[in-house]
């Protein structure tokens, strides 16, 4: 977030109202106002626009962002469970207000809300946000931000007094927003733009260094008052499945020790952390597991040539646009340890293994000279010194290195003399400052941001929170990049996939969109680019709505996020099937292979009707019996912390009460769903049971001690049941 203006000096101000009045007389009554995905926006400044714009008609509003945070307000019985959990939960967070009118169809004609990426399902009946999404990969978010008009970009930072004096931090958000002020600083200088740059002091934010740390000169505007340090949004902890923990285990042998990681949210992230640590901490039980769901033989050479069963020697590299809990969990384990460098031929020789970062040695200047680094500029100095490479006391000038004791020496790597001279007096003793985690952004549930808030600051200084222009893209500094993320395994979640290859991810057949594309394009193509780089998407093989379960694995949809000339690796619950380079009928018949068995026949028939499978094709006997049923009888999901597939490997905020009444009101609609309705009623119409002090403590819980109307006691009898089985 680099400015042409370092002298420039913000205004402070310790109301968001202020500021609106301040941000008016500034830009005018046309305000295009960028704010970061998620976390990251500044909600009691929006809501304070926002109310002014209602207030106002001539005051035309528009938002431009991405994943408009709201919490969920369940009902029913549901409601009755959850709504004191998420009271908790949500204790102290200021709610978007544009979010709560968009949700009642009553935003106003002056305000318009214009998202690249929507609250997963959120925007699906939404006509208007329908019509006003953006489809773009999150690496041209700011330019398409900035084309639709942005004038003002604003954002939530921490803040802390430095030896240099004020600093900030973007912390949670640095992924688009100094690229799109770098746009608008050029606007403004060009006479184009009259624009205005916000910062919102938010001291609950962990103060993140590294890249997203940035000086008040950054900024027009600081808001800053405790009253706008708010509690964070976070993101509760859904339990992981028998199916996610098969597929997170499938996935964890394709990872390469010594590579490269990235990983998005939800429970299929979890199991994948969960099971990457578990291959660390118990491997013994990690192989048996694979071995039981047979997860190692029939992907014998896939797993040799591109992953591995061991614990993790070297460590991986965690390059990833969010940044999940799962991460720190896989810090803890030991497992995101390998730590990378911002100078291309120093990352080499260290994974070639000619450089050890613990102990340096005089013949790491002559292999850096071999590698092509000759003559020193004054920045390779300078980053090499960063890293340890030469001592504090050495300085640069005019192409000469200057030795701690005053002595000029050629910054030539290629002379012998010169080198002698480098290693003698100003070569450092170990490597530091290595980063062992890059990410564009993070959200999560409360205790990670506590975690984070809680790291030492060494710890967290391993973290570098950055743009994603560095990490979606190699563009930037392809030699560099291409150098850190040594067999980069880059894993996300799909929607469905099609028998040719192609991904659905983001939206339906009818041009509804459920979430956006994001970065999933971009870390995609990116796995085509490194050589040994490998895309790894995963997928659920079957979905269940109402008690009818379809299949994910469809002959062809009319929609696609990733096109089938991108087709890598895909995994399901059932196993892995390697596309890459592979034929149109090696394709279909690898997804056929690890579709659900009560599918396959369909799926078979219709691609042999296409002509795309011989009509000689026969379904391999081990792939008959790709059931749920059989995952369950390797895969035991326990309740408890310790288990070797706990329901929340990364923990979670339930009380014990709420986690039994969940598990039991899940399996009343799955009974519900599946049970004759005259069946129901019958039951409805018998009695009430007798219960104990603690199940009534339950039935109150949900309102159902003294239930009414049929539908209750059908739900009081059936949840019973459910307690007493469990």
């Amino acid at each position: 977030m680099a400015d042409s203006k370092p002298t420039r000096q913000p205004r402070y101000l310790d109301g968001v109202e202020a500021c609106v009045d301040a941000l008016v007389e500034r830009v005018g009554n046309d305000i295009r106002l960028g704010v970061p995905l998620g976390l990251g926006k500044p909600v009691e400044l929006i809501n304070a626009l926002y109310a002014r714009a209602k207030r106002d008609p001539d005051l035309k509003l528009t938002v431009l962002t991405a994943l408009s945070l709201q919490r969920p307000r369940p009902t029913g019985l549901e409601g009755a469970l959850l709504n004191p959990f998420l009271e908790r939960i949500y204790e102290g967070v200021v709610e978007l207000d544009y979010v709560r009118d968009q949700n009642a169809g009553k935003l106003p004609p002056n305000v318009r809300v214009l998202e690249f990426f929507f609250q997963t399902g959120a925007r699906l009946a939404d006509d208007q946000a329908q019509r006003d999404y953006i489809s773009t990969n999150y690496t041209f978010a700011a330019r398409d931000v900035y084309a639709q008009g942005c004038n003002v970009t604003a954002q939530i930072v921490a803040k802390r007094e430095a030896a240099q004096g004020l600093r900030y931090s973007l912390s949670c958000n640095p992924d688009t927003g100094p690229e799109l002020e770098r746009l608008l600083r050029a606007a403004q200088a060009r006479g184009d733009r009259r624009i205005a740059v916000i910062a919102q002091v938010n001291e609950q934010l962990p103060y993140m260094g590294n890249d997203a740390e940035v000086e008040p000169s950054n900024f027009d505007f600081v808001i800053d008052h405790p009253r706008y340090s708010s509690a964070l949004f976070s993101v509760p902890k859904t339990p992981v499945s028998v199916a996610d923990h098969a597929i997170g285990l499938r996935v964890s042998t394709l990872v390469r020790d010594g590579g490269s990681l990235q990983i998005g949210i939800g429970t299929l992230g979890d199991a994948v952390s969960h099971a990457l640590a578990l291959r660390e901490r118990r491997n013994a039980e990690y192989q048996r597991s694979l071995n039981a769901l047979d997860a190692v033989a029939p992907w014998r050479e896939l797993i040799d040539g591109f992953g591995g069963l061991q614990c993790f020697e070297r460590g991986l590299y965690g390059a990833s646009e969010m940044i999940v809990d799962g991460f720190l969990h896989l810090l803890d384990a030991g497992v995101i340890k390998r730590e990378v460098y911002d100078f291309w031929a120093l990352q080499r020789l260290v994974d070639e293994g000619l450089c050890d970062p613990r102990q340096l040695e005089a013949g790491v200047l002559e292999a850096l000279a071999e590698q092509g680094v000759r003559l020193l500029r004054t920045q390779d100095f300078e980053r090499l010194r960063h890293h340890g490479l030469f001592v504090d006391e050495a300085g640069y000038e005019d192409g000469e290195i200057i030795a701690p004791s005053g002595e000029r020496i050629p910054a030539n790597l290629a002379n012998p003399r010169s080198r002698t001279a480098i290693a003698e007096s100003c070569l450092g003793a170990r490597l530091r400052n290595g980063i062992v985690l890059h990410g564009g952004f993070f959200l999560g549930p409360r205790r990670f941001y506590q975690a984070l808030r809680d790291m030492p600051e060494q710890q967290r200084n391993r973290i570098c929170m950055t743009g994603v222009e560095r990490i979606n893209q190699l563009d930037l500094n392809p030699r560099l990049y291409k150098a850190q993320r040594l067999h980069a395994r880059f894993i996300n979640t799909a929607m469905m996939a099609t028998l040719s290859g192609a991904i659905i991810s983001d939206g339906l057949e009818n041009g509804r969109v459920v979430s956006g594309v994001g970065g999933q394009y971009n870390f995609v193509a990116q796995a085509h680019q490194l050589l040994t780089g490998r895309s790894i998407l995963l997928l659920r093989a079957v979905r269940d709505a109402d008690g009818k379960a379809s299949s994910n694995i469809l002959f062809d949809y009319g929609h696609c996020t990733i096109p089938r000339h991108l087709r890598d690796i895909v995994v399901t619950e059932y196993g892995i099937a390697d596309l890459r380079a592979q034929t149109d009928e090696q394709v279909a018949r690898a997804l056929i292979e690890i579709a659900d068995s009560r599918f396959q026949p369909e799926l078979i028939e219709k691609t042999q009707q296409a002509g795309k499978l011989a009509r000689s094709y026969r379904l391999p006997e081990r792939c008959k019996n790709n059931t749920p049923e059989r995952l369950a009888r390797v895969i035991e999901v326990g309740g408890e912390a310790d288990a070797l597939f706990p329901a929340f490997p990364l923990g979670h905020d339930f009380t014990e009460q709420e986690l039994r009444l969940a598990k039991g009101l899940k399996a009343v609609q799955a009974t519900v769903a599946t049970t004759p309705k005259l069946k129901l009623l019958l039951r409805g119409a018998r009695p009430l049971q007798p219960v104990d002090e603690a199940e009534r403590a339950d039935l109150q819980r949900l309102g159902l001690d003294e239930p009414k109307g049929l539908q209750n006691r059908v739900a009081r009898s059936l949840l019973l049941d459910q307690l007493r089985k469990a």
